[in-house]
């Protein structure tokens, strides 16, 4: 080999040395230009108009399964600058977790699919089926619901998250009341509901109508009633027997659930009139956050993608600096400091651009609880001939109740013992 050929070869070798520092140096450019130019993915947004599925037979009398849809939980934060930070609203969650609650409960009675629906203060001994629900994130764009739904056994059938994005079309004025902007949210779980009951034999439905009964029996009369249902190991509820159909008690115990009934109807009715007196103002707090929702999001996810981006630029070039004593690699490692040092100084703009738009939020989403706290305010101090928020006259009217049956079997002296005020009493409204 002459030494033309010798100093190609070792340039050659040279170059292949090289290779890989340039393939990282155009990996890290590229890096740097997908955090600062974004990607740019397009978000489908549709409005679901679809009805839920009606059950696949048909079912008895006997075998609708009575639901009580018990007040959300608007899950906020008690530390004032976890709200602040989240653009959390308390008396906007408070509100909704009272008006979705029966949202959820006309789309499920539309169904057909089940018996009385109805919307309780809290779980209810005296229904099958209780639904639970929780805010997780609610804004004009976005609605995330955390469902648990239970039967009067204690068997859970499920918790499941859902989680809807809103059409700008979702808020036109041709849309009716029924279909709310994240309709979608509803819907699916109402037909998860249906797929769990579908798989449910006769018999097992049958327990559970059973268990429902007994559980509101042995509340009211422990001694008549104890015997015949307990807790297995499980934690559920467990029928040991069954009384006789023409059981005194047992009929007595039927009407004092029929009055609670009553009661639950006229507490349903506060609750359908508050939907309707709240949707206005309500929607338009969502319609008037749509946008503002969306760019807040997207500047926020813009801005932590380039401070990561800028960071691991900064990080990937020192590392590149430092492991090289290549000139092209050292300036390419230098620039590639500077411009990750750019892309974070963008990131931060970006974050300082969403909270601009947070701050809008936050001004928009006061006048909103300006606005819904009456009628939230009213809805907790209905009377129905009893005092107190609605759920403080949901324990009044059991303890009524309660004082009812035992009078009607001469057991007035033994509910005084038993009373709600004695300490040693059982809690009624449980």
């Amino acid at each position: 080999m002459n030494i033309r050929q010798q100093h190609n070869a070792n340039a050659h070798h040279a170059e292949l040395a090289t290779l890989p520092s340039r393939l990282t140096t155009l990996l890290l450019w590229g890096i740097i230009g997908l955090f600062l130019y974004g990607c740019g993915t397009q978000v489908v947004r549709e409005i679901d108009t679809t009805p839920p599925e009606k059950i696949a037979f048909e079912q008895s009398e006997g075998q609708l399964l009575d639901i009580g849809i018990a007040v959300f939980d608007p899950n906020v934060p008690e530390d004032y600058d976890e709200r602040v930070e989240q653009i959390i609203l308390p008396e906007i969650r408070r509100a909704e977790s009272q008006y979705m609650p029966y949202t959820t409960k006309n789309l499920l009675q539309s169904t057909g699919n089940w018996g009385a629906v109805r919307v309780v203060p809290r779980p209810s001994d005296a229904v099958d089926l209780t639904v639970s629900g929780k805010i997780i994130a609610s804004t004009g764009e976005e609605l995330i619901l955390s469902m648990t739904v239970k039967d009067a056994t204690g068997k859970e059938w499920f918790t499941r998250e859902y989680m809807a994005l809103a059409s700008k079309y979702g808020y036109q004025v041709s849309n009716t009341r029924d279909l709310d902007p994240f309709q979608s949210v509803y819907k699916d779980f109402a037909n998860d509901l249906l797929y769990y009951r579908q798989g449910l034999s006769e018999n097992e439905i049958t327990n559970i109508r059973a268990t429902a009964e007994l559980k509101f029996a042995k509340a009211f009369s422990p001694d008549a009633f104890g015997q015949h249902i307990a807790i297995n190991e499980n934690g559920e509820y467990q029928v040991n027997r069954l009384p006789a159909e023409n059981d005194p008690q047992l009929a007595r115990v039927r009407q004092v659930r029929e009055r609670e009934y009553l009661f639950i109807d006229t507490l349903d009715e506060y609750y359908a009139n508050f939907h309707r007196k709240v949707y206005p103002g309500y929607i338009n707090w969502r319609k008037a956050t749509y946008n503002d929702a969306i760019e807040y999001k997207e500047l926020r996810a813009k801005s932590k993608q380039r401070i990561i981006g800028g960071t691991a630029a900064i990080l990937a070039s020192v590392g590149g600096i430092y492991a090289s004593d290549n000139a092209y690699v050292d300036a390419s490692g230098v620039a590639g400091v500077g411009a990750g040092a750019t892309l974070i100084i963008s990131g931060i703009r970006k974050r300082q651009e969403a909270e601009q738009f947070a701050d809008k939020l936050r001004e928009v989403g006061n006048a909103a609880e300006a606005e819904l706290v009456p009628t939230t305010i009213d809805l907790e101090n209905q009377t129905v001939r009893l005092s107190g928020s609605v759920d403080e006259q949901y324990d009044q009217l059991r303890g009524i109740l309660q004082r009812l049956y035992l009078e009607d079997l001469n057991l007035q002296s033994n509910f005084e013992s038993e009373s709600p005020n004695n300490p040693d009493s059982p809690d009624v409204a449980k």
